[in-house]
């Protein structure tokens, strides 16, 4: 008997005595636990971001930023128009200066015409007084282009005679194409009459135009010749 007590004590001596604790303590253990973790989280996902993305950007320093991009807008913008305003300013400069050059080139022409209008007023009364018949007074050719020639032929009726004239202007070049020499007419001959350069008038008549020449040939001479039913009533030559 004695000896099954002893072993009871002993069985008793190792037993651990557990003491259940209330749900409200336990429940704020929890509470503490989530807490915790929560914190360490956060602190854990500011560290990376931190690394990440580097230091916060404040907002003022966001605002400043967005200051700092409307001005430079601004500032492209004003160059924008003042480029597109040069733009503008040199089509104008360069509408006005081919303008200038084509009233000039007109102007030249029309002095020209008048310096052979002249001409012509200057001899007409000498001529009034003398023989009749039919002149050249001015015949004129220069090189426009390296194949297109320019002439102007002024043709003048002397004398006291009221009829009209008509007939018929013929052009005669000599050229030089190849090293050798070469004759053309204009108008070409196989034109007809539809082709002719066509005198009538009764005092004077002035005729202009552009002849274009073969490839590669050069002037040397033109002669002009006004005629009449096939008959020569005059002619005239120039070197070139």
């Amino acid at each position: 008997m004695s000896r099954r007590l002893g072993q009871r004590r002993l069985v008793a001596s190792k037993m651990t005595i557990r003491q259940d604790q209330p749900w409200p303590v336990k429940l704020a253990i929890v509470a503490v636990i989530i807490g915790l973790a929560g914190a360490v989280a956060l602190w854990t996902y500011d560290l990376g971001r931190s690394f990440a993305f580097g230091p916060k950007i404040k907002p003022e320093e966001v605002e400043a930023l967005h200051k700092q991009v409307d001005e430079l807008k601004v500032e492209r913008d004003k160059l924008a128009a003042q480029v597109n305003t040069s733009d503008s300013q040199q089509n104008i400069e360069k509408s006005t200066q081919k303008q200038l050059t084509d009233q000039v080139k007109n102007l030249t022409s029309e002095n020209l015409k008048l310096k052979d209008d002249l001409a012509f007023f200057e001899s007409l009364m000498p001529s009034a007084t003398g023989p009749e018949g039919i002149t050249l007074q001015r015949v004129k050719a220069e090189m426009v282009t390296p194949n297109q020639m320019r002439y102007r032929v002024l043709v003048m009726q002397g004398g006291k005679g009221g009829r009209d004239f008509v007939g018929d202007l013929q052009l005669s070049l000599t050229l030089a194409q190849g090293g050798k020499p070469v004759m053309m007419q204009f108008p070409d001959p196989k034109t007809g009459e539809a082709g002719k350069l066509k005198l009538s008038f009764r005092y004077y008549q002035r005729l202009e135009g552009v002849v274009t020449l073969p490839e590669g040939a050069t002037v040397k001479s033109l002669q002009a010749k006004v005629m009449d039913k096939g008959q020569l009533r005059a002619q005239q030559s120039i070197n070139l």
